[in-house]
């Protein structure tokens, strides 16, 4: 179908490869009557500046971090899907003449592609998806059009080759969390129309995706996250941006840390989603949200969700996709519990196995 094989979906089974600014993180699903298994799953730190805004910057340096990666978590598989950033890809739904052959809708949306794209449709990679029958235009379907800089796509597809594995899939960020946020609408209630926030605080970025249904209806990136916590940690501590980021998790620091350090740090999080929320709010018909699902590694700091809920009387959960799942003997299954909510991206990824 399209170049970009943003909603390609043949290969079985696929890696979920979660490419952030500081980690690879890598996630194996198999599926059987009872349900989704944990097949493999690992995680690499990368170095400063091998990924910057989730560009990838240092292409050598990012796939030998994960043939490491590959090779810890013992997995088989040789194919992978990677996500490119929502912010890197523009998105339009167009219509188009119902009736057409794939062929000459592919050659349809290509020829008018360029009325949409601020970029020579040479350095492009396309993708479209027909989502039905236009409600507005008789004889018109409504077409889902994906469009994203070539290089982003090629530098994904020659790190997953170096590193000895085949790009099936090149998604968007903001599809791959709504298919993960498939695995969790169950675990909550009255889920019929729900309008959901999911929140994703990453080291560098925060990413907020409003689904209503179960679809994505709003998406927007800000830069904000947890390596500002551990910047803080370093400068008062006289630490390592190692030793910061494991005092952060493991704990042993001194007793201010909490009250001058962990507490002003979680205010600034409440605060940011609440001004990314009033970004939707005000864009759109919403004036509020049913459910906050709170995901990424600033989301497994103590009372952060209930810090959240209490601030904006909104129901917070933090994200686990894999509390339904079994998971394999080789994967550690407490490790993963606790790297759960910043693995929706990767898991989104690996569900691609079975589509």
């Amino acid at each position: 179908m399209g170049i970009l094989d943003i909603f390609e979906s043949k290969p079985k089974p696929v890696l979920g490869l979660d490419i952030s600014s500081t980690a690879i993180k890598l996630v194996e699903l198999s599926r059987s009557s009872n349900g989704y298994r944990v097949e493999s799953y690992a995680v690499r730190p990368l170095p400063a500046n091998a990924v910057v805004e989730k560009n990838i910057n240092e292409v050598e340096v990012v796939a030998e971090v994960l043939r490491n990666l590959i090779q810890g978590s013992k997995t088989k598989v040789k194919t992978a899907a990677v996500a490119v950033a929502g912010s890197a890809v523009i998105t339009k739904v167009i219509e188009m003449p119902a009736g057409l052959s794939d062929d000459a809708l592919e050659t349809q949306i290509t020829l008018e592609a360029d009325q949409y794209i601020p970029y020579p449709l040479e350095e492009v990679a396309l993708d479209f998806e027909v989502q039905g029958e236009s409600t507005s235009n008789e004889g018109q379907l409504n077409v889902l059009l994906a469009a994203c800089r070539r290089e982003h796509v090629d530098l994904r597809a020659e790190v997953l080759a170096l590193s000895g594995l085949t790009a099936k899939v090149i998604d968007v960020e903001a599809y791959t969390m709504e298919r993960a946020f498939s695995l969790i609408s169950d675990q909550l209630e009255d889920q019929e129309d729900q309008v959901v926030a999911i929140v994703d605080i990453g080291a560098t970025m925060t990413t907020l995706s409003v689904l209503v249904d179960g679809k994505t209806v709003y998406t927007r990136e800000q830069l904000f996250g947890g390596k500002q916590l551990t910047e803080e940690i370093q400068r008062r501590y006289g630490l390592s941006t190692e030793e910061a980021g494991l005092a952060k998790k493991q704990g042993g620091l001194p007793d201010d840390y909490t009250l001058e350090v962990l507490e002003p740090f979680k205010e600034a999080v409440v605060q940011q989603v609440t001004r990314s929320l009033q970004f939707f709010f005000s864009s759109s018909q919403y004036s509020d949200v049913d459910q906050i699902i709170l995901a990424g590694g600033v989301a497994t700091l103590e009372g952060m969700a209930s810090m959240i809920e209490e601030k904006l009387g909104t129901q917070t959960t933090v994200a686990n996709p894999f509390a339904k799942m079994s998971v394999a003997s080789r994967v550690n299954s407490t490790v993963l519990a606790g790297d759960a909510p910043s693995l929706m991206i990767a898991v989104g990824l690996a569900l691609r196995s079975f589509e």
